[in-house]
Parts: structure tokens; C-alpha cells; sequence
């Protein structure tokens, strides 16, 4: 008799997976008789088995070490900036408000993925119990909503700016502003709520293998051994109201926002106003363009590794990137962390 390793495990389960992507194998027609073989017995999963990356041993070694380090410099990165805005007295204003409410998610929402998917590449930790799994999808689905009425609430913030300078202080004060972020986190929980109930409401009954590292809404529909069409219909409806709703009020904020830059008659004056938003139009640009490719779609018929890549870059990718625009972008934070370096 002999046991088995972890790392041994995981190199059992990357075969699995290497043979199961490619279906022709015999061991693809095992590991699918067993799993359908929960539905014979009219018995229901109780977890599931997430399969992470393809690849060999040094290869999920790798991208564990990215993983790693990509983690670690978000969450540096965003505690940084919040640390940053709550020393410097003249960073205290909505704006910076805002972002670090942003940087504050992003923590999370790396956080919710992150060290599950190393545990998976690892092969330690590959199992996950139906409940969680749902748990993570409601607490990645929340994050991200969250952060679509976040991003739309700084677009307004730089309309206001922008548009009426004047009144901006009036018009953008402490306590509204304070509402504003509230309402943004309230909704974003609220709105997309239904969406993990009705995923938990589906039966299970095999197969109990995912092909991510995570677990998203796509995967969750594709095991379901039931009907999914009326989930399919509230994540699509769900998504347009979420997701294109709040694109569509922060483009219009800066469809008024680049109409008043261009009627600025100084080059330097125009220049000062587009450099207030241009941080925060990167952030927009990257964080829809992906958000729009998961979620606003019809029916969950995307492909599984394409899903795979766009959400690396969503979970892993984008919160990293946002503390580094907002610091290289932004005059006002520069000059901050240069100051606070210079106390050192």
C-alpha cells in the first residue's frame, strides 16, 4: 500500500484535466461515467472540483509565483493609497473619498479569488463544498457590481467638478457624497442578491468537475442538471441594468466632461481639467470592457478558457492596475507620496 501527496494529488487532478478537455481518452469517458453517475443514483453534489490551469508542475509553480506577487502588490498598492489619502489633510475630498472606497473593494475582490486559485495550482485545495461555491459567487458578483455604481458615482464626481467648479463644493458635499458611496455599496449587494439564490436553487447531479479557478456563473449553469434558462434571462437582465446602466451614466458624464474641457480656451487649462478624469477614464475603459465581455451575453456560451483569461485579467489583473494609474496619473497623489517618502 502507498499514500499520496498533495502535490501528488494535484498532479492526478491536472492529468484529469489535461484528458478531460480533450474527451477522446478513455480516462475522459471514466471520469465522465463517474460523474454522471450522481444522477443515476438521484443523489445531488454536495462539491465541487476546480481544475484551475492546464500545465505541467513548473508551470502552475509559475503562475503561482504571479499570483503571488500580483496579490501581494494589489493589496500594498490599495492599502498604500488609503493610507495615503487618510495622512495627507489636502487629499481629504470626494474624489479621493471615492477611490479609496475603490481601493478598499479591489483588496477584497482580489482577496476572494485569489488564495483559492493558488490553493487549487497547488493542488492542495481543489475541492469546494456547493455552499461556498455560491458563497463566492455572490461575494465576486457584489464586488463587482459594487465597483460598476462606484466607478459611475466618480464619473458623476468629475462631471460635477468639471462642469460647475463653482458650485462643485455645494453641490458634491461630504455628507452627499458619503450617501453616494453607501448607495453604491447597498446596491450593488442588493442588485445582483437573486442571481447566487437562483444559482442555489439548481440541482446538481453531476458532473462535479469545474474547468476554472473560481466559481463563476457560466460554470455553475453548465453542471446543472436542470433546466438554467430562467437563471440565464436574470443574469442577462441583471447584467444590463448593473453593468450597461452605470457605463451608460458614466458616459454620458464624460460626454458633458469633454464638451466643457474643449471649450477651455487655454491649452494649459485644458490640459489641468482632462488630467482631474484621465486616471479615472482608464480605470472605466479596462474594467467595462471586460465586465461587458463576462456578463452582458444572452446565454452562458462562452468559451471556458477564454472565460478563464478575461477573468485573470478582472480579479487579478485590474486590481493591481488601478492603485498604479491613480499614483502615475494624478498630480495631486504624487506629490503626496513624495512628501510622505521625503519624511522618511
Amino acid at each position: 500500500m502507498f499514500s499520496l501527496s498533495r502535490g501528488d494529488h494535484g498532479f492526478i487532478w491536472r492529468m484529469v484535466h489535461e484528458e478531460v478537455s480533450s474527451g477522446s481518452s478513455p480516462l475522459a469517458e471514466l471520469v465522465n461515467v463517474n460523474s454522471w453517475g450522481h444522477a443515476a443514483n438521484g443523489t445531488s453534489v454536495e462539491e465541487f472540483i476546480l481544475l484551475g490551469f492546464p500545465g505541467t508542475w513548473h508551470s502552475q509553480v509559475s503562475l503561482v509565483v504571479v499570483f503571488a506577487l500580483t496579490y501581494s502588490l494589489t493589496v500594498i498598492g490599495n492599502a498604500s493609497i488609503i493610507a495615503l489619502v487618510w495622512m495627507n489633510s489636502n487629499l481629504h475630498t470626494p474624489m479621493y473619498f471615492f477611490l479609496c472606497n475603490l481601493s478598499f473593494l479591489e483588496i477584497w475582490y482580489t482577496t476572494g479569488v485569489v488564495p483559492k486559485a493558488i490553493g487549487v495550482m497547488l493542488g492542495t485545495s481543489q475541492t469546494i463544498s456547493s455552499s461556498l461555491c455560491i458563497l463566492q459567487l455572490f461575494f465576486i458578483l457584489s464586488l463587482g457590481s459594487t465597483e460598476c455604481f462606484l466607478l459611475s458615482v466618480m464619473a458623476y464626481d468629475r462631471y460635477l467638478a468639471i462642469c460647475y467648479p463653482l458650485r462643485y463644493s455645494s453641490l458634491m458635499s461630504s455628507i452627499f457624497s458619503a450617501r453616494l458611496a453607501l448607495s453604491s455599496w447597498l446596491g450593488g449587494f442588493l442588485a445582483i442578491s437573486l442571481l447566487p439564490f437562483m444559482t442555489s436553487r439548481l440541482t446538481f447531479c453531476g458532473p462535479d468537475v469545474i474547468n476554472h479557478f473560481l466559481c463563476d456563473i457560466d460554470s455553475c449553469l453548465a453542471l446543472s442538471c436542470t433546466d438554467t434558462g430562467h437563471v440565464e434571462l436574470a443574469t442577462f437582465l441583471v447584467s444590463i441594468i448593473v453593468v450597461v446602466a452605470s457605463c451608460v451614466v458614466t458616459l454620458v458624464s464624460y460626454i458633458y466632461i469633454i464638451s466643457s474641457i474643449l471649450r477651455i480656451r487655454s491649452a494649459h487649462g485644458r490640459k489641468k481639467a482632462f488630467s482631474t478624469c484621465s486616471a479615472h477614464l482608464s480605470v472605466v475603459t479596462i474594467w467595462y470592457g471586460s465586465t461587458m465581455f463576462l456578463y452582458v451575453k444572452p446565454s452562458a456560451q462562452n468559451s471556458p478558457d477564454r472565460n478563464k483569461l478575461v477573468n485573470t485579467f478582472n480579479t487579478v489583473v485590474t486590481p493591481l492596475l488601478n492603485p498604479f494609474i491613480y499614483t502615475l496619473r494624478n498630480k495631486e497623489v504624487k506629490q503626496a507620496l513624495g512628501r510622505a517618502f521625503r519624511k522618511k
